[in-house]
């Protein structure tokens, strides 16, 4: 079997998010897992839309997810391969242009839906004689270029979905040239993967008919029909549309809320698939554990917050030193960070939660104080000794509150840590006592 060669052709317009996520990731695990080539190919040939901050930024959510490439194409800088494969196109009779305006067309889909057939193009430009053509481009000025599709039956057994069967006759000719010269997706995928190899192409159910068309053009071409396989779209935990959420679901916007790589590609590396989502160490022991054929056609669920427990579970796994500096920003002293890191590192979510931490240790917390519990939290403060305190401070200050008070149990416990805590929740008291450092409670009560 020759070398598997993968690509994740994303287009320079905007920002990655989890749904463009999912197909390089599944191209990236693909290539990986056998050692084939994996290609980032920037689909920049739209002048207008591409931006160049958008494929620095495309590089860097990437390479902080561990997403790796082999190497990097622009389209761009193969306008002569698309124009050479068009002139083939034209020779053999494949390639045509057409010259209605987007309302022509849209009164033609509606005739033909209104007579209840499929709202796909005439082909009336094959019937213009040359100087039809010439008068129209007067007229009109250039027009579109299409590729006539044969059209029977296109089949493919793909990779998720299963065999499928399209009939090229209920599909439009697609337009792969603009009347500005601009070459489109079809077009230049269609020469790329063929020229640079890609053997397997992994991407979103909605290119399915696109699929179809390549297959025929490729084919057209002399080329190398890859192995296509179509992963179920991402849609919202009811099962919502994504499409409006799409830019707050940006790689870069989970990033900034404190998502860690690996628990988004554990989640992302399994979703839609019979295998339970399990947390790994690695995009190494991703790939190892990654099978296509675990995947369903079924609408898949995506919730964001499903992200937030397996990030805490990445960080519970974390040395002081994978994390120190990030704690010694907070302000934590670097003699109090292990300590600190050890106390608090069990209960945070996101790496950011460190800060509360630290400011509750350093600048004391707003007491939470029942009514009922005020004069038990004021004798109790009055036994508290003075610092600084150790493992053991906690231990022997309840016993002699509990003997003074006759509390005991939740009573005796909960009170005093959300006095000097303000929280009803965190770590063992004994291991939280000796990192603070003021006392407000003392005060307050």
């Amino acid at each position: 079997m020759s070398a598997i060669v993968t690509r994740f052709a994303p287009s320079p317009t905007g920002y990655i998010h989890v749904g463009n996520l999912r197909t390089a990731l599944f191209n990236f695990l693909i290539a990986r897992k056998s050692g084939g080539t994996f290609i980032l190919r920037i689909d920049d040939t739209d002048p207008e839309r591409s931006k160049q901050e958008y494929v620095d930024a495309i590089k860097e959510d990437l390479e902080w997810l561990g997403l790796t490439w082999d190497r990097v194409e622009r389209q761009s800088e193969r306008l002569d391969r698309y124009a050479e494969a068009a002139d083939r196109l034209r020779e053999m009779g494949r390639f045509y242009e057409a010259f209605e305006t987007p309302m022509e067309l849209d009164l033609k889909r509606k005739k033909q839906l209104n007579m209840g057939k499929p709202p796909v193009y005439d082909r009336a430009a094959l019937g213009l004689s040359d100087d039809e053509k010439a008068k129209l481009r007067a007229e009109r000025g250039d027009g579109v270029w299409r590729f006539k599709l044969d059209q029977q039956r296109i089949e493919w057994a793909d990779g998720i979905l299963g065999d499928i069967s399209i009939d090229a006759a209920s599909v439009s000719d697609p337009v792969l040239i603009r009347a500005d010269k601009q070459v489109l997706y079809t077009l230049a995928s269609v020469v790329d993967d063929t020229e640079m190899g890609v053997t397997h192409v992994v991407r979103g159910s909605d290119h399915v008919t696109n699929t179809a068309t390549q297959i025929q053009m490729i084919e057209a071409l002399g080329g190398t029909v890859p192995s296509f396989a179509h992963h179920s779209l991402l849609t919202g935990p009811q099962g919502e549309a994504l499409s409006k959420r799409l830019g707050v679901l940006s790689i870069r916007d989970l990033r900034a809320r404190g998502v860690e790589p690996m628990a988004l590609l554990s989640l992302m590396a399994r979703l839609g698939s019979s295998q339970p989502v399990e947390l790994r160490e690695s995009v190494e022991e991703i790939a190892e554990g990654f099978d296509l054929d675990q995947f369903g056609s079924a609408p898949t669920k995506f919730d964001e917050n499903d992200l937030f427990p397996l990030t805490a579970h990445v960080l519970q796994g974390r040395s002081l030193a994978q994390v120190k500096d990030r704690v010694l920003q907070a302000g934590v002293p670097e003699d109090q960070a292990e300590a600190f890191w050890t106390v608090v590192r069990d209960n945070i979510t996101v790496l950011s939660d460190v800060d509360g931490w630290w400011k509750m240790f350093s600048e004391g917390a707003e007491p939470v104080i029942e009514e009922e519990d005020r004069e038990f939290v004021a004798e109790a403060l009055a036994l508290l000794p003075e610092g600084p305190y150790d493992s053991e401070t906690w231990g022997k200050w309840t016993a002699e509150v509990k003997a003074a008070t006759g509390r005991k149990g939740r009573g005796l416990f909960m009170p005093l840590r959300k006095a000097l805590t303000g929280q009803a929740h965190g770590p063992d008291m004994s291991q939280v006592l000796p990192l603070l450092q003021v006392i407000k409670a003392k005060q307050g009560a």
